[in-house]
């Protein structure tokens, strides 16, 4: 595969984006993550001008466009867009890139959304840089910002299990006011408890081993090839550089929260993190 560091044009992950399977895989998602829906609430108000950078497959779209006076979304591979046009035939979608946008005028959206760590995708550093200009451009003073991105120290994977499930198969194997079911309740929760712990140890050990020889992980910074959809280049970091380098593009963070809210983000456990920015009056790279 092509190595987009050394040779970014042409970029493989358009490619594999383009893929109908993958496109097909995005179309189908129909959600927003618990950290999505408390930032979208918190920070995009009804009347907004949105621009839905890096749209995929329009999961966010609903949400997005219900709340906005202009809706927007954008998306560098071809299908993707398809797969939105058929989906929301009502709703703008344009084929683009972060890192030229110049088909919208300065000062024309009131917060940029690139959900899915889109931003993570806009590579070699450049462009991504060249992404945070054009952002910064076309978002009104005071305009929002939110994105997530890879953590590249994420190693530890917690044990988590569903007690309801676990209630459930116990209704099945005793009735709920029988005397025996608390019984079985409390043993059924330590097995599902012990299988999980187990199986949280031996993903964080693969996790390890992935993830320990890479550079990004000692310098906090970098690229991965993920093998996801078959391989995609992938740029990491962690919050503090994040919040370093969109700070030079005139922005000032305003909250990170961890994509594995409700529970407490880890630096160490949470696997990437939600950002949410506002421009500040101050003009390109400082």
């Amino acid at each position: 595969m092509v190595d987009p560091i050394r040779n970014p044009d042409p970029d493989p992950n358009v490619l594999t984006y383009n893929g109908p399977a993958v496109a097909q895989y995005y179309a189908a998602l129909n959600y927003l993550t618990p950290c999505e829906q408390l930032l979208f609430d918190t920070y995009l108000k009804p009347g907004m001008a949105i621009l839905d950078l890096g749209v995929g497959g329009g999961r966010t779209a609903p949400y997005l466009s219900s709340i906005a006076s202009r809706y927007v979304g954008v998306d560098y591979a071809s299908e993707m867009i398809a797969a939105c046009r058929k989906k929301f035939p009502q709703l703008e979608f344009e084929v683009g890139n972060a890192s030229d946008l110049s088909r919208f005028a300065p000062l024309s959206f009131d917060a940029v959304v690139m959900a899915f760590n889109t931003i993570d995708y806009v590579i070699p550093d450049e462009a991504r840089f060249r992404a945070l200009l054009e952002i910064h451009r076309i978002l009104k003073p005071g305009g929002i910002l939110i994105f997530s991105s890879h953590n590249p120290r994420a190693i530890w994977v917690r044990a988590l299990w569903n007690p309801q499930r676990v209630r459930a198969l116990a209704e099945n194997i005793v009735t709920s006011d029988s005397i025996l079911f608390q019984p079985a309740l409390r043993c059924l929760t330590a097995a599902r408890a012990i299988l999980a712990w187990a199986q949280a140890v031996y993903r964080s050990l693969v996790r390890i081993a992935q993830v320990l020889p890479r550079r990004a992980f000692w310098r906090g910074e970098g690229y991965w090839l993920d093998p996801v959809h078959g391989g995609l280049w992938t740029h990491l970091a962690v919050p503090t550089k994040v919040s370093h380098e969109v700070d030079r593009f005139g922005f000032r963070l305003l909250r990170l929260l961890g994509e594995d809210y409700p529970l407490a983000s880890r630096l160490y456990v949470t696997p990437w993190y939600y950002y949410v920015f506002s421009k500040t009056a101050t003009t390109g790279v400082k």
